[in-house]
């Protein structure tokens, strides 16, 4: 039977260092301090925003929202975030994506309107090139911040360890990628154009999952020893619920360590989300 490798454990320990470095940052007479900037009114979005609120304030993070309607412009959500950069007592900033459909084709050019230092969920090309040249230039995107923090609080060293990532986007499998480099491991990325995806998972010792693909991961991917980090949310219509890429009956007898869904990587994102606010409060003093 494998270790499960609970994101609810990760959690109060990260919350615990949040909450120390919010009573310093405001013994400094600093308010860490998250901006959520969200266009109209999508359920996961509002759903989402619940969560970051309830979250950020339990640990001591202040939230100002500024909420657009769905068919806001270009220009007037451009002026929402240079005034978000202008001001300092904003220290962070979520922004929901994807925005509404008429901005699709200018997504790119308003992300990067951003000042990245207040980039907390690495969403501009800034925050991507700190992520691939090691340099606190923003902030890594959440969920892969949440794996190396499962990694580093179960005490998993990737030092000389072969791991193997499941997926290439830009969100999720490239800056995992960079930031198991980052730990020395020697990484391998797996995508749609890889030939024998089972047989190259199986060399790895580190395995993140993040294809996105329900019932992708089954056990022909897999070798005892092995720590599997699955990544992805997908909806299984069979249990009526959430589940990863792992078959997880499958998988989990076979390995050393796993991250169950739910209940793994993503109990940890929102966390990470504020803990990159308070630490881009600290980066503000200098």
């Amino acid at each position: 039977m494998a270790k499960l490798l609970l994101g609810k454990e990760v959690n109060a320990n990260l919350n615990a260092r949040i909450i120390a470095d919010c009573e310093a940052l405001k013994a400094q007479g600093v308010q860490p301090t998250l901006a959520i900037v969200r266009c109209g009114e999508r359920p996961d979005d509002l759903s989402y925003e619940r969560g970051a609120s309830k979250r950020a304030e339990t640990l001591g993070v202040a939230v100002e929202k500024f909420l657009l309607p769905e068919d806001v412009t270009k220009e007037e959500l451009l002026k929402v975030i240079d005034e978000i950069n202008a001001n300092d007592k904003i220290h962070g900033v979520l922004m929901f994506r994807p925005l509404p459909k008429h901005l699709k084709a200018d997504q790119d050019e308003i992300c990067n309107r951003l000042d990245p230092r207040k980039d907390v969920d690495g969403m501009t090309d800034g925050s991507n090139a700190g992520v691939f040249m090691g340099k606190k230039l923003g902030f890594a995107p959440c969920t892969p911040s949440a794996c190396m923090e499962i990694l580093d609080y179960y005490g998993i060293d990737c030092t000389g360890k072969k791991a193997v990532v499941i997926g290439r986007s830009l969100v999720v499998g490239k800056p995992a990628a960079m930031m198991l480099m980052a730990k020395n491991a020697t990484v391998t990325v797996c995508h749609t154009r890889t030939k024998d995806v089972p047989s190259v998972a199986r060399e790895a010792d580190i395995l993140v999952s993040a294809a996105g693909v329900l019932k992708s991961l089954t056990k022909d991917y897999v070798r005892p020893g092995q720590v599997v980090i699955d990544v992805s949310i997908n909806w299984d219509d069979a249990k009526g619920g959430i589940a990863g890429d792992a078959v997880f009956e499958e998988v989990e007898p076979i390995v050393d360590a796993i991250t169950p869904v739910p209940g793994g990587v993503g109990a940890v994102t929102t966390s990470v989300l504020i803990g990159h606010v308070v630490e881009a409060a600290k980066r503000s003093l200098g």
